[in-house]
């Protein structure tokens, strides 16, 4: 899994992993490493076991203690193991004496969801905020692992002292490719504020859809407006931001809908930073749509932590609708008699729908929310005019 490239060839067998999770005492804890798992299948990988433990706090060493490290050891031996995949962020230092404790490459939860960001971006914006994710990322993983490559004298002669170390070669040139794909990333999100500023002339009005990775943002937003975006059962089947026009007829106007990248628990915050350009679709925003996955049973969790990205990213003052997605998969017993109420999120109550993206179900209740909001803060702003379905050319980042 170092290496993020999505363009090298790769092997058409799927290397398999041990999980390993340490409970700390949190209470959104996956015991099961269900996440870890999906996450895992999702970058290609076959699962060839499971580890949780519980510790007061990580071992400065190796994260699990050297007792459960040698355990680990067994049994990546026992199961023929490539790898082993940790669900907490590990240190650089941990990484590396892991890795050697282990005989085997280590990894955690940030590398893999940089890896599947890698796999799946696809547009020219995508790839360049993987890539600001992924340098940012190993900068911080040069911990004398290559201190075998270092010059250890310099000059003619072998005079002068050592020379240039090779893990100061390394960190200059990722620092220099940072520096360049920053600047590349600068540009792109000029020409996404250029685009705003012609919706903003237009009138627009903008909804952002946002949530949880797998929620079903993209197959509500492909039923909303007849798109026929990538939606898939998978973690982060979406990265691009999308942008179509939805008429709502009762408002007698056209709208922006973004379909926008997905979100996840302790989502890296390198990840948060490089994808800004992206996220600002839903910081600009006039309506947040925050799709959520009604039944997986965690979904309490799961809208904490998208309100945590959206505080980090600015935007959780906008105005939201909270749209309960999957409502056909639902257990019966646990289906609402009433489809539309208000839901207490973080002490403001918030109007909440529940919806099948897959049957339609619920769909003309929601445009009609959705058009009663448009009117509403149109007629505090101004009238603005009426749009026709044509007044706007659909625009999607490719």
């Amino acid at each position: 899994m170092t290496d993020l490239n999505p363009s090298e060839p790769t092997s058409t067998a799927s290397p398999s992993v041990i999980l390993v999770g340490v409970d700390f005492g949190v209470p959104h804890f996956d015991g099961e490493l269900e996440e870890l798992g999906l996450l895992a299948q999702t970058a290609g990988y076959t699962v060839a076991d499971r580890v949780s433990c519980k510790r007061r706090a990580p071992d400065p060493a190796l994260f699990v203690g050297s007792g459960k490290a040698d355990e680990i050891k067994l049994l990546a031996q026992s199961t023929g193991a490539s790898e082993v995949l940790f669900d907490q962020a590990l240190s650089p230092a941990q990484q590396r004496n892991l890795e050697r404790h282990l005989g085997l490459p280590v990894n955690d939860r940030t590398l893999l969801i940089l890896e599947i960001f890698a796999q799946r971006a696809r547009s020219h914006e995508g790839k360049l905020q993987v890539e600001l994710a992924r340098l940012q990322y190993l900068s911080t993983r040069l911990v004398r692992r290559w201190s075998h490559l270092e010059r250890q004298s310099g000059g003619i002669g072998m005079r002068g002292g050592p020379g240039e170390k090779q893990i100061e070669l390394d960190r200059r040139l990722i620092s220099d490719a940072i520096k360049r794909t920053k600047e590349r990333l600068g540009k792109v999100k000029k020409q996404r504020a250029t685009q705003r500023r012609q919706r903003e002339r237009r009138d627009a009005f903008n909804i952002s859809l946002v949530g949880y990775t797998n929620a079903g943002k993209s197959s509500l937003f492909n039923g909303l407006v007849k798109a026929r975006t990538y939606a898939a059962d998978q973690l982060f089947a979406t990265l691009d931001t999308t942008t179509r026009q939805l008429y709502l007829g009762e408002a007698g106007r056209s709208v922006s809908l973004s379909d926008t990248v997905g979100f996840i628990r302790d989502l890296p915050h390198g990840l948060v930073d490089a994808f800004a350009a992206t996220l600002q679709e839903a910081v600009d925003a006039d309506l947040l749509l925050h799709v959520v996955d009604a039944s997986n049973p965690a979904h309490p969790e799961q809208i904490a932590s998208v309100m945590g990205v959206l505080k980090d990213i600015g935007a959780d003052q906008i105005p939201q609708i909270l749209v309960f997605n999957k409502l056909d998969a639902m257990d019966p017993a646990t289906v609402p008699a009433l489809l539309v109420d208000l839901m207490e999120l973080d002490g403001q109550s918030v109007p909440r729908i529940y919806v099948s993206a897959r049957s339609g179900q619920g769909f003309p209740e929601l445009r009609g929310m959705l058009a009663e909001r448009v009117m509403s803060q149109v007629g505090e702003a101004g009238d603005m005019g009426p749009y026709d379905q044509g007044s706007f050319e659909g625009i999607e980042n490719t």
